[in-house]
């Protein structure tokens, strides 16, 4: 019996199977907890049998960046929080922003990942989700009008940005889950308070901002702040 039900549990694996397990373990137990056995536990099937899914622990970090993305697209598709796509160049990369962001708060053990993994991937062999939304992006600035360098600094400072914000507002790691006193929580009683005042004051205040308006405003500040397309075309004009 135990042979057929580990039969029946490998004829229901599945790539998207198996890394949607992997994000639900890194969601609930951190990065750390991810191996190849710890993962064939929580399917039900012996290790060896993930190896037609994912080659080994480092295929299996890219695959939580293709799932990541994954979901940013899907939120994407479905969002319509900023209106029809006929909004402008600038509504749209708020709307890709803000399902990144969601993607973000949803998985914020994969977030570090996510900043750092593409880095050690060439271009060309990076998850299809990844290119699929930075040819969204490009797109969306090239339709605008911009030229192709003006578009590429753009799309530079809009990623550079959205991770920034998105890692700082993460980077709080609490010392005491249990304790109430902010500072004490943070840990931050263990900082001498005549040599890092401000430190000691300023963090827990962290907890009080409105994470994504402060996301957006310093977007739409930093977009303000970039040159005009001679002709916005994007679907047919900016409204922004």
């Amino acid at each position: 019996m135990a042979e057929r039900d580990g039969t029946e549990k490998r004829g229901r694996l599945s790539r998207p199977l198996v890394l949607a397990t992997a994000v639900a373990l890194v969601d609930r137990e951190g990065l750390a907890a991810l191996t190849m056995r710890r993962l064939a536990t929580e399917l039900g099937v012996e290790s060896m049998a993930l190896y037609r899914y994912t080659p080994g622990k480092e295929a299996l970090l890219d695959g939580l960046i293709e799932a990541y993305f994954t979901e940013v697209n899907a939120r994407l598709r479905d969002s319509t929080a900023d209106g029809p796509r006929t909004s402008g160049w600038r509504l749209e990369l708020r709307r890709i922003a803000r399902s990144f962001a969601a993607a973000a708060h949803a998985h914020p053990e994969i977030l570090p990942l996510v900043a750092t993994r593409p880095l050690t991937v060439p271009v060309a062999r990076r998850p299809a989700p990844v290119l699929e939304l930075t040819e969204h992006i490009l797109a969306v600035l090239g339709r605008a009008g911009f030229d192709d360098a003006t578009a590429l600094t753009i799309y530079r400072t809009f990623v550079a940005w959205n991770l920034g914000c998105l890692l700082v507002d993460k980077r709080q790691v609490v010392d005491n889950p249990d304790e109430p006193d902010p500072v004490l929580r943070l840990g931050l009683h263990r900082l001498p308070a005549a040599e890092y005042p401000r430190l000691r004051a300023l963090v827990p205040r962290f907890a009080e901002f409105d994470d994504e308006n402060e996301m957006l405003g310093g977007l739409d500040s930093l977009l303000n702040g970039m040159p005009e397309p001679p002709l916005d075309s994007f679907y047919g004009g900016d409204a922004s």
